[in-house]
């Protein structure tokens, strides 16, 4: 009789037991890779410890975005690479692409069994986020980045050897892409990309005027956006965004621009828009979004 209670027990015990990560929640506690592949022993270190997979122009097109501390996934599974476990996981932050999945190495997580509450959000005073703008001039482009410095963590975790600071810089993914630049100099209170930005804060009517009335209209913060690339206006005379000059070293990067000059390299192939097309489905237009001081700093 013992021993039949104790099967019994058994078995009710394995049919209340869930997987790992069934109804957790997890929260940044640095720095993230948000990934959409799960191979991530390949991406970083590679088989010899010292090797980063990148496209021809050097990009980890892996790279989604990287998050915050402080920032809450949702754990809808669970991926073992070799010692490694990844989360396929969903956020706020960052929308799953469309017939994807985004994933983070546990290492870089602490669970919860209760959802977390969402990341603290602090908008920066606007001279601060233009000061934060200009301190990135010259930082390179990096597909999915929105850390100035990098994640160092990467080293730690993927990497063997010790490495030249130039290398390690590379490595550790530091610089920054288009809507990343902004993103990181709003502390995260930005969308992260740019089908979001599309339709962020309000749209200045544009429709039909030339550069030069255009240039008139704009902003300090002010956006002038499509779906794929952002241009940040820093003032009535100067904008900034960063640039993949992919087969052109040292020419991409974070770099200013006289506004005129870049408005006119832009209408020369795209046409200025009131509002971005719903679906988004726009080769040829661009849109300008003003958001900063919008309910009380920033609306969406």
């Amino acid at each position: 009789m013992n021993i039949f209670f104790a099967v019994v027990a058994a078995m009710l015990l394995s049919l209340c037991a869930q997987p790992a990560h069934a109804g957790r929640y997890a929260v940044a506690r640095s720095a993230t890779p948000v990934m959409n592949a799960a191979a991530m022993n390949i991406l970083f270190g590679g088989g010899d410890g010292r090797t980063l997979k990148t496209d021809r122009c050097g990009q980890v097109r892996e790279l989604e975005f990287m998050a915050l501390p402080g920032t809450v996934f949702r754990v809808l599974d669970e991926v073992r690479q070799g010692d490694t476990v990844v989360y396929r996981v969903k956020t706020d932050d960052y929308p799953t692409p469309a017939g994807g999945a985004l994933y983070v190495d546990r290492r870089f997580m602490e669970m919860r069994s209760e959802q977390p509450a969402e990341r603290l959000r602090s908008m920066p005073e606007r001279e601060t986020v233009i000061s934060a703008l200009k301190v990135s001039v010259g930082s390179p482009y990096v597909w999915g980045g929105n850390m100035r410095q990098g994640i160092n963590e990467l080293l730690e975790l993927y990497y063997r050897g010790s490495f030249l600071p130039a290398e390690a810089r590379r490595l550790a993914l530091a610089g920054l892409d288009c809507s990343g630049l902004l993103f990181a100099a709003t502390n995260g209170c930005t969308p992260r990309n740019t089908s979001r930005l599309v339709e962020f804060g309000r749209g200045v009517p544009v429709a039909g005027k030339g550069a030069l009335e255009l240039a008139t209209l704009l902003q300090p913060l002010d956006l002038i956006v499509w779906s794929g690339h952002v241009i940040i206006v820093l003032d009535s005379e100067t904008v900034i965004e960063s640039r993949l000059e992919c087969g052109s070293p040292g020419r991409g990067g974070v770099m200013t621009t006289p506004l005129r000059q870049r408005l006119a390299e832009i209408m020369r192939a795209r046409r200025p828009l009131d509002a971005w097309p719903k679906g988004g489905k726009q080769r040829d237009g661009f849109v300008v979004r003003r958001w900063y001081g919008l309910q009380g700093g920033w609306s969406e």
